[in-house]
C-alpha cells in the first residue's frame, strides 16, 4: 500500500479512540482540503497490510479494549481498494469497527460494480462519503468537514437497502 501514515490514537476521526490509516493518493483534489500533502500517488511511502496489521496488533496488545476501531482515510482509500478491503477485514477479526472517508458519494462507489471497491464497502461500518465542499465548511460538524458529506451506516444501510445516516446526524 502506498500510504501518507499511520495514526495510532485519534478521536476525530471517527466514534470513540481510532487507529487512522491514510492513505496516498487522491484524484478529488478538494480545495480547502486538511490533508492536501496526500494528494499525489508518487508521495508517502510503501507499507505492507501485514505491517499495518502488525501495528494495530500492537496498539490493541498495549491497550486492550482502548481502541474502538480503525479508520481509513486519505487521500482517497478507495483508490487502493484491494488493499484497504484486507486491512480492513483483519480489523473486524480484532473485533474493532471500520470507518472510511472517501471523496466519492456511496452512490457512484456502487455505481463503479468493482470487486475490490465493493470488498471494501463490504468491510466496512461506516462511510463518510462526498468531496469536501470549502463553500459548506462547518467547523461544528461531527467527523466531517462540509455540510455536504454524509456518515453512512452501512451495516444498517446494508439491511434496508437503502442509505441509512448514523443515529444522530
Amino acid at each position: 500500500m502506498r500510504l501518507a501514515g499511520v495514526l495510532s490514537e485519534s478521536v476525530v476521526d471517527g466514534p470513540g479512540v481510532r487507529f487512522v490509516v491514510f492513505a496516498q493518493g487522491c484524484p478529488h483534489r478538494c480545495p480547502g482540503c486538511h490533508n492536501p500533502e496526500t494528494w499525489d500517488p508518487d508521495g508517502g511511502g510503501e507499507r505492507s497490510v501485514r505491517e499495518v496489521v502488525r501495528l494495530l496488533k500492537k496498539k490493541c496488545k498495549q491497550k486492550p479494549g482502548y481502541l474502538r476501531g480503525v479508520t481509513l482515510s486519505g487521500g482517497e482509500p478507495f483508490c487502493q481498494a484491494a488493499d484497504f478491503a484486507r486491512l480492513a477485514g483483519e480489523a473486524r477479526k480484532l473485533g474493532l469497527d471500520v470507518a472510511v472517508y472517501t471523496g466519492f458519494t456511496y452512490e457512484q462507489l456502487l455505481e463503479k460494480r468493482d470487486p475490490e471497491i465493493d470488498a471494501l464497502l463490504s468491510e466496512a461500518d461506516i462511510l463518510v462519503d462526498g468531496p469536501f465542499v470549502l463553500a459548506l465548511r462547518d467547523l461544528s460538524l461531527k467527523f466531517k468537514g462540509s455540510a455536504n458529506q454524509r456518515l453512512i451506516d452501512l451495516n444498517r444501510s446494508r439491511e434496508m437497502n437503502a442509505v441509512v445516516l448514523l443515529d444522530g446526524e
